[in-house]
């Protein structure tokens, strides 16, 4: 299928204004989202009752309607129509920079395609806070959005990113953080982490540490707020080790008296890559003869 053919606009016509609001401060939005926000002809918001609060703090009327998850698919094409009548129309989230794991991002998609014009704001994101707090490297990052609920698919995610050279970024439920954490030190371990929580707020934390430190840390911890989990990229030997560098590390503890099993966990703690990559590259070694049962 092709491209659908522009909606027809008024000369002026109107558009969609991203505005990203505070994280948890109040005091953290700009002049240009409060004027943007005071001249809108309507307000989109996740949740009504949340944006309120900043209309209240700040003297603002304009009219809110609800704009979530539930209700994103069918409210976008009127929301297209009455910006190409020449409404203008503003977009929050409940906090930081609207479209970043949040149904936000259809709307300006939608916006896109019909070419309607769409203009960003910016502001708070919890995301680059985070980063920026964690001490972890900036060179480059990588942002998952929210974890996997199921095991497996975050341990496949972890798979594919563990190798990455950039500093890995998620949103997690407070409610799985302990188990999160748990995977992450598993599938990585070794690597240097943070966790971030309530972020500009007068309880804001940011726990450093391994993430099998920051495991141990928050198992059976009881945690609320918005949480962002951070975790470093591999550094010297887990970024460059070879299956045959590992296999021989094993070999070598082997001759010095260690059990195969004890080599297998050695090796994968003190190069910081995960046990069963340890294991895969010693049983492959062993299979072409150089090798005992581990």
């Amino acid at each position: 299928m092709g491209r659908r053919p522009p909606m027809a606009t008024s000369r002026d016509a109107g558009r969609l204004v991203v505005c990203a609001t505070p994280i948890g401060n109040l005091g953290d939005v700009t002049l240009r989202v409060l004027d943007a926000l005071r001249d809108a002809d309507v307000t989109l918001a996740e949740d009504t009752r949340v944006t309120k609060r900043l209309f209240e703090r700040y003297g603002i009327d304009t009219p809110l309607e609800r704009f979530d998850e539930e209700t994103a698919r069918a409210k976008i094409p009127r929301v297209l129509e009455r910006i190409a009548g020449g409404e203008t129309v503003a977009l929050v989230s409940d906090a930081g920079t609207p479209g970043i794991s949040d149904p936000g991002s259809r709307l300006v998609a939608a916006c896109v395609d019909a070419e309607l014009p769409v203009e960003v704001l910016p502001g708070p994101s919890a995301v680059i806070t985070a980063l920026v707090a964690s001490g972890l490297p900036t060179h480059a990052f990588y942002f998952g959005g929210f974890l996997p609920r199921k095991p497996g698919e975050r341990e496949r995610l972890f798979a594919s990113l563990r190798d990455l050279d950039a500093t890995l970024v998620f949103f997690e439920s407070p409610r799985r953080l302990a188990s999160a954490l748990a995977a992450i030190a598993s599938s990585m371990p070794g690597r240097r982490a943070a966790v971030a929580r309530e972020l500009t707020k007068v309880h804001a934390e940011v726990v450093r540490g391994t993430v099998e430190e920051l495991a141990d840390a928050f198992a059976g911890r009881e945690v609320k707020g918005e949480v962002v989990v951070l975790v470093g990229p591999p550094t010297g030997e887990s970024a460059t080790a070879s299956d045959e560098d590992l296999a021989r590390a094993v070999e070598e503890l082997v001759r010095a008296g260690m059990s195969r099993s004890d080599a297998v966990k050695n090796v994968a703690r003190s190069r910081g890559v995960p046990k069963s990559r340890v294991y895969d590259a010693a049983h492959a070694d062993m299979d072409a003869g150089t090798g005992e049962t581990i």
